[in-house]
């Protein structure tokens, strides 16, 4: 008998076909999300789960789905799934690494360049019928290009922001657990600084580290207290990293000069005093919302989920162990 999978949400037309090929396929066009109870239920008779970063598959959601032997996520952060959990049952989960990377570092520099040239803001006052002049200071912004750059973190998106940032000329400076070879410093120009040097000689700081205990609130008052006061701070990776609240409260201080996020604490919900700040451009969570991206996302969350129904080692496996 072919393997049950379950696709949670909405996503790209070939996942489902390269699913079905292989599996029975439990999908309801949706965008609708599934609180935990209904999750469990839908799970009881799956052996593998396509899923989304809004699906909760917590340690609970995870015991009550006895035949479950997959979890494949449409994304390369995991922080929605129990990993340990899935483990100690002998789950695979697998994720979608590298497809993304060159769309997040664009929109990472996207997000530099509409918060350092205060460009959304300029945009609605010329919308607003109110641009009546060309004038000298008009919507002056800040410099980029030979600026200091610092990425905390140094993994495929980090260096990939590192290449960008190259093209501006700007002097690249990281800090990350492991140092880069020796090629890649080279190939970058990248200089290795402990994360307080980082913050006090960087320009603009962004954050390319993955959500763990270690680095949730990495970036709060103390670290932004620590930055010049006409840096910028771009957040890529997860929101969970900076102390929001932290962050609101140094932007309305003037302690830095701006933020542009894609990503945030609680989302979708957002601190109210974000929105009401002028020097923060705000997305929501389009790190990797180019269709090619994302389609290609859903097709390799799919491959994998039916490589470990089949028998087959999937690519992109977050948790090893269970296939030793």
């Amino acid at each position: 008998m072919k393997p049950r999978v379950l696709i949670t949400r909405h996503v790209y037309p070939a996942a489902v076909a390269i699913l079905q090929e292989h599996c029975i396929v439990d999908y309801h066009d949706t965008y609708d999300v599934m609180d935990e109870e209904r999750l469990a239920k839908k799970l009881q008779h799956a052996q593998g789960v396509l899923c989304q970063l809004t699906d909760p598959l917590t340690a609970n959601v995870i015991a009550k789905a006895p035949l479950l032997r997959c979890i494949s996520q449409i994304a390369v952060g995991h922080d929605n799934i129990d990993v340990a959990a899935a483990t100690a049952r002998g789950i695979a989960v697998t994720n979608t690494p590298g497809v993304l990377t060159e769309a997040t570092a664009d929109l990472t520099f996207a997000l530099l360049l509409a918060v350092a040239r205060r460009l959304p803001a300029a945009e609605q006052f010329l919308r607003a019928g109110k641009w009546q002049r060309w004038d000298v200071d008009l919507w002056c912004g800040a410099d980029v290009h030979g600026r200091t750059i610092g990425l905390v973190g140094l993994g495929r998106i980090g260096q990939a922001v590192a290449r960008r940032a190259k093209g501006f000329g700007m002097r690249v400076l990281y800090s990350s657990r492991r140092e880069a070879t020796a090629a890649v410093e080279q190939e970058l120009g990248a200089i290795r600084v402990p994360l307080d040097a980082l913050l006090r000689e960087s320009d603009f700081v962004s954050l390319h580290v993955p959500l763990l205990p270690e680095t949730k609130h990495l970036i709060g008052i103390e670290q932004l207290c620590g930055m010049r006061k006409g840096a910028f701070l771009i957040n890529t990776a997860r929101g969970q990293i900076v102390d929001e609240a932290a962050l609101v409260a140094a932007l309305e201080e003037g302690l830095i000069a701006g933020a542009g996020l894609d990503v945030f604490e609680h989302e979708p919900q957002l601190h109210p005093g974000l929105l009401a700040l002028p020097n923060v451009v705000l997305l929501p969570h389009v790190g990797s919302a180019v269709t090619s991206v994302r389609s290609l996302m859903c097709a390799l969350a799919a491959q994998d989920c039916t490589a470990v129904l089949t028998g087959e080692r999937p690519k992109h496996l977050v948790n090893p162990q269970v296939l030793a």
